[in-house]
């Protein structure tokens, strides 16, 4: 895993040294109006990322890629994470704290992150699942042109009944840039 530079951001690669700071950007109350809960400890969320340090899943099928999303202003502001399975195919997920929303950051991090799935990982499918009722989220992914899946892509991922799935192919010509 690299640290990646776009005009406004680095994507650092997660460790538990960024726990204390990550505590702080995540123990925001609106990032959870869908689902999940902020962490309970700074020291529950240290041991989280440290286990996630090893980037695979125990079994060695997947690998799980972390960044903390820093601005050029020096301040984490949230993380972008994907799971990247052995057939080409990669689940993302981010966070951002609600002081960094309509912005352009969650844009500019998950497109980066597309670029880098494809070039460094060899991804050829990124999908997101979300609660259904996660409009924010849905409004920005198909901004970057993910669209919804087929049935077999569908039956594929599994998504819970609450949930939605969106998924966009790479190469990443189909990936929209900013407006």
């Amino acid at each position: 895993m690299r640290t990646i530079h776009t005009e406004r951001l680095t994507l650092i690669p997660q460790t538990e040294h960024h726990a204390v700071e990550m505590f702080r950007v995540l123990s925001d109350p609106r990032i959870y109006e869908f689902e999940n809960q902020p962490p309970e400890s700074e020291e529950h969320l240290r041991q989280r990322f440290q286990r996630l340090e090893t980037r695979q899943s125990p079994d060695g099928k997947e690998a799980w890629l972390n960044w903390v999303i820093q601005r050029s202003e020096g301040e984490l502001i949230g993380y972008v994470q994907a799971t990247v399975l052995s057939d080409h195919r990669a689940f993302i997920a981010y966070e951002l704290n609600s002081a960094f929303w309509r912005q352009g950051y969650g844009s500019e991090t998950v497109r980066t992150l597309l670029v880098e799935l494809e070039s460094q990982y060899f991804v050829r499918q990124v999908m997101a699942v979300f609660k259904k009722v996660n409009y924010r989220s849905r409004g920005l992914l198909l901004h970057l042109g993910f669209t919804s899946p087929n049935p077999k892509d569908l039956q594929r991922a599994e998504p819970d009944e609450d949930e939605d799935l969106l998924l966009t192919p790479l190469p990443i010509d189909k990936v929209q840039e900013n407006q």
